[in-house]
């Protein structure tokens, strides 16, 4: 079991490193961030104030270096917790303070939109695969079908004009100076919009696996011993079931953190999706790379945790 864990948290720092060699590449490659430290100067290379200024900023933030240099120095100080500054011409606020400040309200709101998509698709999944094939299992094929087609953006669109604009039952926007509860009670409508889509996927999965196993010997065992069709289906089935459930709950994280940006956007949550749209529209390079690498961080980490889970549930996975 140790070799297995230490072999997925191998592969686990082999891709983090990856992900921020090609991340800082593209993003030193792709911009200009003297425009974003010096402003209209930075395009003024006849002036010799400027030239000045231009050097003094690319010694400051080591743009003079070559990029596997920058890339070298970046990365011991982000493994020693050293974030950096923005491109800014002051350099402040730190990137760790704006991280500090974003990061926990994009954390509820992602925590928040897995539990409700588990909470809607178990039952969701169980109710569809007791009346596998019959109208009330169509309509909910429709209806997953139609969620998971609908774009993230549409989907918040909808939900915020009918649920908190038409009825008034929910915030139209977010107010970070609010307090504790009213905050998650402000952050329940985005996390539905993410939610849905994420539910009806899960449903899809679980409902076709769960049919797939109520055709198994010991399932028809219990039913010939006269268990009643819930029991079966929440003592019997459900567990076996969960296989692949489990699997794509840890890949779709990496999908929900992205439906995020365009989600906090639209509800106008100060979270590290709007930072890091804000911070690329600026080729604000340390904010975009603290950020992405966060993301890639959870992801990993809860699919190393999925994985290891799934060996407990089927040993035949750590073969």
């Amino acid at each position: 079991m140790l070799s297995y864990v230490a072999q997925r948290l191998t592969l686990a720092v082999c891709l983090l490193l990856a992900v921020s060699a090609l991340t800082f590449s593209g993003m030193n490659l792709l911009g200009d961030p003297l425009v974003n430290i010096l402003g209209p100067i930075a395009a003024d290379t006849k002036n010799p104030n400027s030239i000045a200024l231009i050097e003094a900023a690319e010694a400051e933030y080591h743009l003079d270096k070559s990029l596997p240099e920058r890339y070298v120095r970046w990365l011991g100080d982000l493994v020693r917790g050293d974030l950096g500054v923005q491109f800014s011409s002051t350099g402040e606020p730190p990137v760790s303070n704006i991280i500090k400040e974003r990061a926990p309200r994009t954390a509820v709101l992602l925590v928040m939109a897995q539990s409700l998509a588990v909470l809607i698709s178990i039952p969701w999944a169980l109710l569809a695969a007791s009346r596998a094939r019959r109208p009330a299992d169509r309509i909910s094929t429709v209806t997953s079908f139609l969620l998971i087609a609908l774009p993230n953006f549409a989907l918040a669109v909808i939900l915020k004009y009918l649920l908190a604009i038409k009825l008034g039952w929910f915030p139209i926007t977010y107010t970070a100076n609010d307090p504790f509860l009213s905050r998650i009670y402000q952050t329940f409508l985005p996390a539905l919009t993410i939610a849905l889509p994420a539910a009806a996927v899960y449903q899809r999965l679980l409902r076709t696996d769960l049919i797939t196993t109520l055709q198994e010997d010991f399932i028809l065992m219990a039913r010939a011993k006269g268990v009643s069709k819930w029991k079966v289906l929440l003592r019997h089935a459900l567990r076996p079931s969960f296989f692949s459930f489990i699997t794509v709950f840890g890949i779709n994280t990496g999908a929900l953190i992205g439906g995020s940006l365009v989600v906090e956007t639209i509800f106008r949550i100060p979270g590290l999706g709007t930072t890091i749209v804000e911070a690329i529209i600026r080729d604000d390079f340390p904010v975009v790379l603290a950020v992405v690498m966060i993301a890639t961080s959870v992801f990993v980490l809860v699919n190393v945790l999925v994985d290891i889970l799934y060996s407990f549930l089927d040993p035949r996975v750590k073969r």
